[in-house]
């Protein structure tokens, strides 16, 4: 059985679900790729950005942080002429901020991955319910920091799905396989 949000019609939701999500992450390519699609999925839902996971990867460098960083406004038209991707010019110029902050965060910890695990001690939070929360104090505290850092579509609601996406909260539900 799986979490009841997941579309079991969709083979790529499925899979995303089965494989990926609320798997601990500590790659900082795949920490920043999530950050920046979870940054995309504002307001939309994430089957969206699933489906389009693939033309962002083509359009975003595969998501190589330092050359996001430097994308300037020759790209950034290039990115909103993509219709292939979601072209949100805030988004996007959120993107290649968050990059320059991404790779800040990087110098001064080390890594991506020593820096967003430190909140929990390198620990998971494991869901001890199945209400699922929006938000929490962590993704309060941890949104707080980033936007303070400088970072853009960070809010709480966009953190806490970013920390299930990349295991740090693990909120399979109970019935799940997964849990």
């Amino acid at each position: 059985m799986r979490c009841h949000w997941v579309d079991e019609k969709s083979e790529l939701y499925t899979k995303y679900h089965d494989e990926e999500w609320g798997v601990p992450k500590h790659d900082d390519c795949e920490l920043f790729e999530l950050l920046v699609l979870e940054s995309f999925q504002a307001g939309l839902s994430w089957l969206t950005v699933l489906k389009k996971r693939e033309a962002f990867r083509k359009a975003f460098d595969n998501f190589d942080v330092v050359k996001v960083s430097q994308y300037d406004e020759g790209k950034i038209k290039s990115l909103m002429e993509n219709a292939s991707i979601i072209r949100s010019l805030a988004k996007i110029k959120a993107a290649v901020n968050n990059a320059q902050v991404f790779l800040k965060i990087q110098k001064e910890w080390g890594s991506f991955d020593s820096y967003i695990w430190h909140f929990t001690y390198g620990k998971i939070i494991k869901n001890q319910d199945d209400n699922m929360p929006v938000k929490t104090a962590l993704s309060d505290t941890i949104a707080a920091d980033l936007q303070k850092r400088g970072m853009k579509f960070v809010g709480s609601v966009i953190i806490y799905s970013y920390l299930q996406a990349i295991g740090v909260v693990n909120d399979h539900e109970r019935a799940c396989f997964r849990y």
